[in-house]
């Protein structure tokens, strides 16, 4: 199997604390790149930040409609291959994975869109050294 193979087969979750912004914009790169990619988070929350749909279309790409917990995802997906948190210290899930990531990246809340455009170029960046890596 090539690795473009296993790439595509491998399910990899990007997880935060609420699932409405770091987390969805790594998953809509992740996807954009061809990854089979989700998004969670760890506590309940009931919608994606606006900023996010804005920064993220900016670029073209389309987010995820609805934030979901962990717990959510892990019940429609199964098992995750690759977990990826995104910055979620002394909050992040204890889920089973064949392997983990720890990113540090900070959350733009309530910050200004200058924010979270950094935030967002910082996460493709990182998604795209992630596709690049021997993770895989």
């Amino acid at each position: 199997m090539d690795k473009s193979s296993k790439i595509s087969n491998e399910k990899i979750a990007f997880v935060c604390i609420h699932n409405k912004r770091r987390s969805v914009m790594a998953e809509s790169f992740a996807r954009s790149f061809g990854l089979n990619a989700y998004s969670a988070g760890v506590e309940k929350t009931e919608e994606i930040d606006e900023k996010i749909v804005e920064v993220m279309t900016e670029l073209g790409l389309k987010v995820k409609e609805r934030p979901e917990t962990i717990l959510e995802l892990t019940k429609k997906i199964g098992n995750i291959d690759i977990l990826v948190t995104m910055g979620c210290i002394g909050s992040c899930p204890i889920v089973p994975a064949k392997k983990y990531i720890a990113w540090n990246i900070k959350d733009p809340a309530g910050k200004k869109i200058e924010v979270y455009r950094k935030i967002r170029d910082e996460i493709k960046i990182k998604v795209e050294e992630l596709l690049k890596s021997e993770i895989y």
